[in-house]
């Protein structure tokens, strides 16, 4: 079973390093050290603790009527880029280390009134998701 650093497990979870060193601190996230003394946390308790995190953050927007969706994949973040065209759009998001681009039309770009500077959330809904190992 592979094994991440506070630093690794910090990217993948979209959080900083303190962050995740106060969730080890604290007892929430299970670490163990290495022979030179370094924390590792075990890939199985990294991905449980993934979930769990995604669902109590889940938890906490379910009370606001707006945020109900069938789409399960959200990722929130700040707009980094809009650049409109004569009828389309693209907005760019930035959610932790995940640069997420969205094509849409000028109207609802405007209708939301999205710029620069804005959070976000970015919904992501799709028929096919490559995996791919790193």
């Amino acid at each position: 079973m592979r094994s991440y650093s506070i630093g690794r497990a910090a990217r993948l979870l979209g959080v900083s390093p303190d962050t995740v060193r106060r969730w080890a601190d604290s007892g929430r996230l299970p670490t163990r050290r290495d022979e030179a003394g370094k924390r590792l946390i075990e890939g199985a308790d990294l991905a449980a603790f993934a979930v769990s995190l995604a669902q109590d953050s889940a938890g906490a927007d379910a009370g606001d009527d707006e945020s109900r969706t069938s789409v399960r994949n959200a990722f929130p973040g700040i707009i980094t880029a809009v650049r409109l065209g004569d009828v389309a759009a693209q907005v760019e998001v930035q959610a932790g280390p995940h640069r997420l681009v969205s094509l849409l039309t000028r109207e609802a770009v405007e209708e939301l009134g999205l710029a620069v500077g804005m959070e976000a959330v970015a919904r992501v809904k799709a028929t096919n998701v490559h995996i791919d190992t790193v």
